[in-house]
This record gives structure tokens, sequence and C-alpha cells, in this order.
């Protein structure tokens, strides 16, 4: 098992910036490549940006690139998304996600809001 916690969402006015963060503990996290998702309200969950297990590969959906940067730091279990530009349509809960297949994967966490005001 391996369990996600997510904070770092808020309120913020569109242009502005977030940064999440995504800690994990149980099963070693540089075995999983890492994920961050997001499910606005009566939509379906949607993949945002994946990161290979070391670091050296990353993958964002076209509407986040250029915006968004996912990274992590092994040494401290965590997965980060920095977001910029951000835009209305970015309202959602975003949730972190860890798998062994690239872009999928097999444990999510609870989410964290992020709420983005015109």
């Amino acid at each position: 098992q391996v369990q996600l916690v997510e904070s770092g969402g808020g309120l913020v006015q569109a242009g502005g910036s977030l940064r999440l963060s995504c800690a994990a503990s149980g099963r070693t996290f540089s075995n999983y490549n890492m994920n961050w998702v997001r499910q606005a309200p009566g939509k379906e969950r949607e993949f945002v940006a994946a990161i290979s297990w070391n670091g050296d590969r990353t993958d964002y959906t076209d509407s986040v690139k250029g915006r968004f940067t996912v990274s992590r730091d092994n040494t401290k279990n965590t997965v980060y998304l920095q977001m910029n530009s951000l835009k209305p349509e970015d309202t959602a809960t975003y949730y972190c996600a860890a798998g062994r297949v690239w872009r999928a994967y097999a444990y999510l966490g609870q989410g964290t809001q992020v709420t983005v005001s015109s």
C-alpha cells in the first residue's frame, strides 16, 4: 500500500500561482511513477501531469503545458505540482496518484481543492 496526502490547495485569483505537494508513505516511493489528476464538479477525472520514478520523464495534458511543472524529491518522498498563470477552468479537486505503469495508477490520495476566481 502507498498512502498519499496532498496539500497546498486554496483560493487564488486568475493569473496567480499555487504549489501543490503530495507526501507519500508506505512502500518505496522511488519505485513509482507519480501523477496529478483533477476532477471538476460534474466532470470526469482527467490526467494533468506525470513524472517518472527517477524524474527524468514528464508529461502534461495540453491545457496546462507551459503553466504547470511537476517535480519530485525522492529523499523527501514528495511530489510537487507548481501551477502558474492559473485560469478559472483549472478549478477542481487535485489528486496525486502512484503507479508502476506510465500514466496509470493504483493508489490515489484524498485530494486538495483548487479554486481559481475570475
